[in-house]
C-alpha cells in the first residue's frame, strides 16, 4: 500500500499581516452566529486581485506561486467571503 501524502506546500509571498483582522455582523450577539476561516495566503489573493485590481497572473508572480494556485485561492476567498456575507457570519483571518 502506497503511503498517500499531498505534495510539499509551497512558500507563499504575503506582504502585508492579516493577523489582526476579523470582522462580525452588526447588532447580533457573539453566540448567535458561525465564523468562516479566511486564510492568510487567501486575504492576500484578495488584496492583489480586488484592492490592487491586479491580474491574476502578476498577483500569482507576487506570491510566487502558480496563476492556477492563485485562481484556486481567490475562488475560496471569494465563496468564504460571500458565505460570511449572506449568512450573517464571522470572518477570521488565520495563518495556515
Amino acid at each position: 500500500m502506497r503511503n498517500c501524502v499531498g505534495r510539499k506546500r509551497k512558500n507563499r509571498n504575503i506582504d502585508a499581516d492579516h493577523s489582526k483582522v476579523c470582522f462580525k455582523p452588526c447588532g447580533l450577539p457573539r453566540d448567535t452566529y458561525g465564523a468562516v476561516i479566511l486564510y492568510e495566503d487567501e486575504m492576500e489573493a484578495i488584496r492583489l486581485a480586488d484592492l490592487e485590481l491586479l491580474y491574476q497572473e502578476g498577483s500569482a508572480a507576487k506570491m510566487g506561486i502558480s496563476r492556477t494556485t492563485f485562481a484556486r485561492l481567490i475562488q475560496s476567498a471569494h465563496q468564504k467571503i460571500a458565505d460570511a456575507l449572506i449568512n450573517q457570519k464571522a470572518i477570521e483571518v488565520q495563518k495556515r
